[in-house]
């Protein structure tokens, strides 16, 4: 992903309040500087850009791959966006996800959309903390006989977890044993402030969010 690509993305997300800063409390109780939301996309051509950007990385990483596999619940509007995008560049894949709660009447079931067994599949999901709805989705794609290939997600936090060695990302791309990518990072978001008065205060928080909780890149 080239840098020019990487702040295209993060200046649409502020655009579309997606990426908010301010002081906000995660789900682990940590206090951040920034917040993430793609849930706050509504509106049609913020789902187009969205998919562009996520088939555009996809292209860049030249996986091969047969179906984009969106978990439940942010993860369903991206992989159809993705799968919408894709098809209008050439590229035909299926689109599939899973419900919450297996259905117990009709086709009944957990798996939603293209079949997965002996495809290749990629997981497409907004951001990784935990990591817990990717790798309850890789363990049903494995399931049922899909080959798991990879892992993309919007925004890389970048931050270690609890023993301090190894970043979200890392410690799910070894546990599931497939590479995970992002479109950005922190990092990104940084440089892409970094030279805006306006942000000034922000950058400084930011910043040392990072040098506290964070893997930094130079």
């Amino acid at each position: 992903m080239t840098e020019e690509r990487a702040s295209d993305f993060v200046l649409d997300l502020i655009s579309q309040q997606v990426l908010e800063f301010g002081q906000f409390t995660l789900k682990s109780g940590r206090q951040s500087p920034y917040f993430f939301n793609l849930g706050a996309i509504d509106l049609g051509d913020g789902f187009r850009r969205l998919g562009s950007a996520y088939a555009a990385r996809l292209r860049g990483l030249e996986y091969g791959f047969d179906v984009v596999f969106g978990p439940a619940y942010k993860g369903i509007p991206i992989a159809v966006s993705t799968a919408i995008a894709m098809a209008e560049a050439g590229q035909q894949v299926g689109v599939a996800y899973n419900r919450k709660e297996p259905k117990k009447h009709g086709e009944g079931g957990v798996l939603v959309g293209a079949p997965l067994a002996e495809r290749r599949v990629v997981i497409v999901d907004d951001v990784l903390t935990a990591g817990t709805a990717v790798l309850e989705s890789a363990s049903l794609i494995r399931e049922a006989g899909g080959d798991l290939v990879g892992i993309l997600v919007a925004l890389d936090r970048q931050e270690f977890v609890e023993d301090g060695s190894r970043t979200a990302v890392e410690s799910v791309s070894e546990r599931l044993a497939v590479p995970v990518e992002s479109i950005a990072g922190l990092s990104d978001v940084v440089r892409c402030i970094q030279n805006d008065p306006g942000y000034r205060d922000t950058l400084r928080k930011l910043t040392s969010y990072q040098r506290a909780h964070c893997q930094v890149f130079e």
